[in-house]
């Protein structure tokens, strides 16, 4: 499949796949990004393969960067109210609660920039294991990888974050 015929399946197609990934994601805003994503995987994907039916690939290609997507904003939201939840101790400033608040932000913007950084595979398992609590074996069978594997991905996305993040904390 061309670059062209993919163009034409994304315009063709573009309403549709809006309207799909906004009752996803249930904001116009997810549902653009996803929709842009989509369209570079599916640039990427067709360096790899051919496509049989491009149509039924589009969607479902949308339904993974949505669900990916979606567990990065719960991820972000979990994380903000975590570190908005930390205890201030006796400070009665507002100041000093704001300086937490921007704290807690930029420790959110450098969790969630190491975790995009991840090799697609170590993240997709990195979101399984954080997000939708599975066990690793659970996450082997789902990806149809062996254990041994998922450990190792796991390992790497602990020790990638930690590193990329270890200035700041």
């Amino acid at each position: 499949m061309e670059v062209s015929l993919i163009d034409a399946l994304h315009r063709s197609e573009g309403l549709a796949l809006q309207r799909f990934l906004q009752r996803l994601l249930g904001n116009p805003a997810d549902a653009a990004d996803a929709r842009q994503e989509t369209y570079l995987r599916l640039l990427k994907a067709i360096e790899r393969t051919e496509i049989e039916h491009p149509r039924v690939f589009l969607f479902f290609v949308a339904r993974n960067v949505a669900n990916t997507l979606g567990k990065r904003r719960r991820f972000e939201a979990d994380l903000f109210r975590s570190a908005t939840s930390l205890p201030l101790g006796d400070i009665a400033d507002d100041q000093s609660r704001i300086e937490q608040q921007v704290i807690a932000r930029q420790q959110l913007r450098l969790i969630a920039a190491a975790i995009d950084e991840l090799p697609p595979r170590c993240r997709e398992v990195f979101l399984l294991s954080a997000f939708d609590g599975l066990a690793n074996g659970e996450i082997a069978a789902r990806l149809g990888i062996c254990r041994n594997m998922v450990e190792k991905h796991l390992m790497k996305a602990l020790l990638r974050t930690r590193l990329s993040c270890r200035d700041f904390f």
